[in-house]
């Protein structure tokens, strides 16, 4: 749950919580789970807790730190892990993903430190197993009881007996839980992701990111045989999808909520049309519709192992995202936190992005994109204004090439791994 927290996931999923153990009132046996709740502004998806501890006051202590408890489901019927009822009732329900994902956004916005419940019962098709498994549970915390077992050997020998007294069905029901809980949880992050970017879009007045480079519209073409015969009509499936590089990036960041504006150029054709209705969820206020220009395809036939046969790239469009065009942005580009290059745009746009880098003390990425553009920023000293780039080793040595740095050659670099 830390560790989430620390990187910035805001939705974690487990089993079930711990809580304030039975006799904790005398004890003060409760669980660490409960006071990291009250203090790490995230979401906890679980099963509720399990009933070999003190619901109630787990609830209670809960309310203390301040934590919201919401049932997911039509009432507000708290669950015991393995029963969708305890006999207790959280403050709020929800019922949906979008529901939750509100409830989230609405308490991780008041910038307080204590996080959120959302407590899930077991799925009716398991709600039988889990109430013979739940008197499983009563009886053995009994003869735990009777024993006079206490203190950390309560929970394994309850377990150890649980597990005796169901043969083993405990443990179907245990995972049962663990699916259900990741794909609620899921659901509720996906939900969350949303309404955090539609949040950003409407708020943001700039952009803090910008991304500049690429669209592609990829037909891949896969052979149902194990070789592809030139000059005659094989027989297989192709589909279509979205690429380009400074797309790719600008696509990833709008799901992880950055909102960045993308700059390109498409055609003003079919492909265009289904390049921007599949990229809705991204700000592409910065790519222009050329007429007379055809938006950049790619067209790949491999064999039905996956082995290239051939390729073909129609980018010439690429050559349009120019300086004069760019520079219309010249306002977001300088205020900035990060420049994204690809290495589809032309020289002299890498030069004036990064004259502005120097004179505005902006991060740029440059991606190099392939081999043979990778040296573009090394052809002047652009280069110097790069904070980051991703090459890969072939990428890599080409840059060094450029520079006139020597590299070892591959049988090198292979023996030196």
């Amino acid at each position: 749950m830390i560790a989430a927290h620390r990187v910035g996931i805001p939705v974690f999923v487990t089993g079930g919580i711990g809580g304030v153990h039975r006799d904790g009132h005398n004890s003060l046996d409760i669980s660490a789970d409960l006071t990291e709740l009250g203090r790490t502004p995230i979401a906890v998806v679980s099963a509720g807790v399990k009933s070999i501890l003190d619901i109630g006051r787990t609830l209670e202590f809960l309310e203390t730190q301040g934590v919201c408890v919401a049932t997911y489901g039509m009432t507000k019927s708290f669950p015991a892990f393995f029963s969708p009822l305890s006999g207790f009732s959280s403050a709020y329900h929800v019922c949906n993903p979008s529901e939750a994902a509100s409830l989230i956004a609405s308490s991780l916005s008041l910038g307080l430190q204590n996080g959120v419940l959302i407590a899930v019962p077991i799925p009716e098709e398991h709600a039988a197993a889990g109430q013979h498994i739940e008197e499983a549970i009563q009886a053995a915390v009994t003869e735990a009881s009777s024993k006079c077992v206490i203190g950390k050997d309560v929970t394994p020998f309850i377990l150890q007996k649980v597990n005796e007294l169901t043969q083993g069905k405990s443990l179907q029901a245990n995972m049962a839980l663990i699916r259900n809980n990741a794909k609620v949880g899921s659901q509720i992050a996906c939900a969350l992701s949303k309404q955090t970017h539609r949040r950003n879009l409407s708020t943001n007045t700039k952009s803090d990111i910008v991304v500049i480079g690429g669209i592609n519209v990829d037909f891949i073409a896969k052979g149902k045989t194990k070789k592809i015969n030139f000059g005659q009509t094989n027989p297989g499936s192709v589909c279509q999808s979205f690429g380009g590089v400074g797309r790719n990036i600008a696509d990833s960041l709008s799901r992880l909520g950055q909102a960045p504006l993308f700059i390109s150029a498409t055609g003003c054709d079919a492909n265009s049309d289904a390049v921007f209705n599949y990229c809705k969820h991204m700000n592409t206020s910065g790519v222009a519709r050329l007429k007379g220009h055809n938006t950049a395809t790619y067209c790949v036939v491999i064999s039905e192992s996956g082995e290239l046969s051939f390729g073909l790239g129609d980018m010439d469009i690429h050559q349009q995202i120019t300086e004069n065009y760019v520079s219309q942005f010249e306002k977001q580009l300088s205020s900035a936190a990060l420049v994204c290059l690809d290495g589809n745009i032309p020289v002299s746009t890498i030069n004036y992005i990064c004259s502005l880098a120097k004179k505005h003390n902006i991060n740029v990425w440059y991606e190099p994109t392939d081999v043979e553009r990778a040296s573009k920023p090394f052809l002047t000293d652009a280069w110097k204004s790069l904070s980051y780039s991703s090459p890969n080793m072939a990428e890599l040595c080409n840059m060094n090439k450029t520079l006139g740095i020597a590299t070892p050659d591959g049988k090198q670099i292979i023996h030196n791994k």
